[in-house]
């Protein structure tokens, strides 16, 4: 059974910078992607960024030059290092995992959450 945990989340003043963690319970290898979305009080969730089973990295045009992405594959864990926060980044930021099986999904999974609240 695959589960995802973020960590790193917290309060922090606008300009300010987290790193958040998602550590996996299994090989990260085995999903084709990754990635972070965002979702705020009365607002659809969003995606923030993606990486690939390749390394390939994909950002929502908001937080381009300010979010980076990446992954640790010995210590199955995911990262987004976030500065230059904005109030706009409030938000519950959750953990995504997906695998495929050609071009049907075969697993589709989500961590519980963490929180991103940033001051002004």
């Amino acid at each position: 059974q695959v589960q995802l945990v973020e960590s790193g989340g917290g309060l922090v003043q606008a300009g300010g910078s987290l790193r958040l963690s998602c550590a996996a319970s299994t090989n990260i290898n085995s999903f084709n992607a990754m990635g972070w979305y965002r979702q705020a009080p009365g607002k659809q969730r969003a995606l923030v960024a993606t990486i690939t089973r390749a390394g390939s990295t994909n950002y929502a045009d908001s937080v381009k030059g300010r979010f980076t992405i990446s992954r640790d594959n010995a210590k199955n864990t995911v990262y987004l290092q976030m500065n230059s926060l904005k109030p706009e980044d409030t938000a519950v930021y959750r953990c995504n995992a997906v695998r495929w099986s050609g071009t049907y999904p075969r697993g589709d999974y989500w961590g519980q959450g963490t929180q991103v609240t940033v001051s002004s």
